[in-house]
């Protein structure tokens, strides 16, 4: 069965990148020169060193570690991938004629494009009739394989808040970034008597990231947790 999945690197202060780049859509193919970039090239440093990941983006060198064969196992999975289109106005350069992904790529955008086709099985096509449409067009390009989410993180916490993730694993690099964009933040439409759950099934440890994977089990209401109280106590004592 399809699932849709994403995968994110994070600091352990829960940032993606640096302060959000505020230039135009135009300019941000000079993105690796913007604010965002530091940030996120220290919690992806662990990817960057690894041969899977050298390899799809047709470096040479690279270390044949377990981050290496995680970064495998993920391209290995994805039929098909969901974007947004700052990720894609941010990649399209970097990325050149072969971007690593060598599946179809939907864009969710709200700006027309002809489908661009790029050597290695990669193409855009550019869905301006939201994140459903866009999901459901993966979801036929996948085949037997899953629909990954590619990101950013605007796209992802739109997908999760959206209830249509199936599967979210997390890189979690040891570092604190103190400011920068928030994987998860008020955008997720959550109130304050209900949460998102998640389930996790693997858990990776690497000097350099722990990789943590979820299934995603979906929304439920919070509620006051008063077992082994008594009397009007509705959590732990505290101590005197």
């Amino acid at each position: 069965m399809t699932k849709v999945t994403a995968q994110m690197s994070v600091s352990l202060d829960g940032f993606y990148t640096g302060p959000r780049d505020t230039r135009n859509p135009k300019e941000m193919s000079g993105w690796m020169r913007g604010p965002e970039a530091p940030g996120f090239f220290r919690i992806t440093r662990w990817a960057v060193d690894a041969m899977g990941w050298r390899e799809r983006m047709g470096f040479a060198g690279g270390e044949q570690s377990i981050n290496s064969e995680i970064i495998e196992e993920t391209f290995a999975a994805a039929g098909a991938y969901v974007m947004g289109r700052r990720m894609f106005d941010a990649g399209e350069v970097p990325w050149g004629e072969e971007p690593p992904f060598h599946a179809p790529v939907f864009v969710v955008t709200h700006r027309t494009r002809d489908v661009l086709e790029r050597q290695g099985g990669t193409s855009f096509t550019f869905v301006t009739e939201g994140l459903e449409r866009a999901v459901e067009l993966a979801r036929d390009a996948a085949g037997s394989k899953d629909v990954a989410v590619a990101g950013g993180g605007e796209l992802l916490r739109q997908v999760l808040s959206a209830g249509l993730l199936d599967q979210l694993e997390l890189h979690i690099a040891p570092v604190l970034l103190g400011d920068g964009q928030r994987l998860f933040d008020p955008s997720l439409g959550l109130g304050a008597d209900d949460g998102i759950e998640l389930v996790p099934t693997r858990v990776v440890e690497a000097p350099e990231v722990t990789h943590i994977r979820y299934t995603v089990t979906g929304r439920s209401k919070l509620v006051l947790d008063d077992r082994g109280a008594s009397g009007d106590l509705v959590g732990p004592a505290q101590p005197e």
